[in-house]
């Protein structure tokens, strides 16, 4: 007679998984914050503590010849309170709570910063080791320094995560390090410019339209330049410590790309291939 039941014992398994332990701990040691937000289906995200963000393997080098810094200016990074955890608010997941508090949802826009500081960190200029370090000046009058060789998240949901814990703990450090790769600092951002450079604003509202090729090659070989951009949704930059307020383009362009075409041109000038 057979036995009505299976027996019992543990299951082979029927296929073996092999995995690249490598990778693994890699992704690992860059695993960073999730941030307080609500999901597709309305429910809250879990958060993760952040230890720190990985550091990029380039950094500068002084003795390469002068560098660019960057000031990005009027960047939407602003807390707020929604139901009961702290979030980094942006129009696409705070519209309904942002009109309850009376403001304007196009006004919320940190991904304008994200992609931005995606493209500075990521071009030739910065592996090269030219990027002297980048300063992000706030809607609300903070500032930020960046150091050149930090590695930004790479989806803007956990860029909204490093963000937030850089307002509220004031600095962010390297993944197993205590080296701040950033950090609030005190204004005005002129005290940390090189005495040197050459401070040049970027706005499609100015009346001096250049062609930033020769802008650039035109600039002295041993002066750092300094570019204000705005990472805002509307409006324009207005600083009192630029030397020069020019336009690149006879159309309005988006901060990151503003960013590449400059990156292009200091290649071409430094010959950076």
């Amino acid at each position: 007679m057979v036995r009505p039941y299976a027996a019992k014992g543990k299951k082979r398994k029927t296929r073996d998984e092999k995995y690249d332990r490598d990778e693994e701990e890699l992704a690992e040691q860059v695993e960073v914050e999730e941030p307080k937000g609500v999901d597709e289906n309305g429910t809250q995200d879990k958060q993760f503590e952040l230890e720190g963000i990985p550091i990029a393997p380039t950094e500068p080098n002084p003795k390469s010849g002068p560098g660019v810094i960057f000031i990005l200016e009027k960047a939407s990074l602003e807390i707020g309170k929604v139901g009961k955890t702290e979030q980094l608010l942006n129009s696409d997941d705070h519209a309904s709570f942002l009109k309850k508090k009376g403001k304007n949802p196009a006004h919320y826009r940190p991904d304008i910063l994200h992609q931005a500081l995606l493209m500075v960190l990521d071009s030739p200029i910065n592996k090269a080791g030219r990027l002297r370090c980048v300063y992000v000046k706030t809607e609300d009058g903070k500032l930020i320094e960046i150091k050149p060789f930090v590695r930004i998240p790479r989806t803007f949901k956990r860029f909204s995560g490093v963000m937030l814990q850089l307002l509220q703990k004031l600095s962010i450090s390297a993944v197993g390090k205590r080296e701040k790769l950033m950090r609030m600092v005190k204004n005005p951002v002129t005290e940390y410019l090189p005495v040197n450079s050459r401070k040049v604003g970027l706005s499609y509202s100015s009346e001096k339209l250049v062609s930033i090729q020769n802008y650039v090659a035109a600039a002295d070989n041993n002066t750092d330049l300094v570019f204000v951009v705005g990472a805002m949704a509307h409006g324009k930059v207005e600083s009192d410590y630029t030397e020069d307020f020019v336009s690149i383009c006879s159309y309005p362009l988006s901060a990151a790309y503003c960013i590449t075409m400059i990156c292009q041109a200091l290649a071409g000038k430094w010959n950076i291939l």
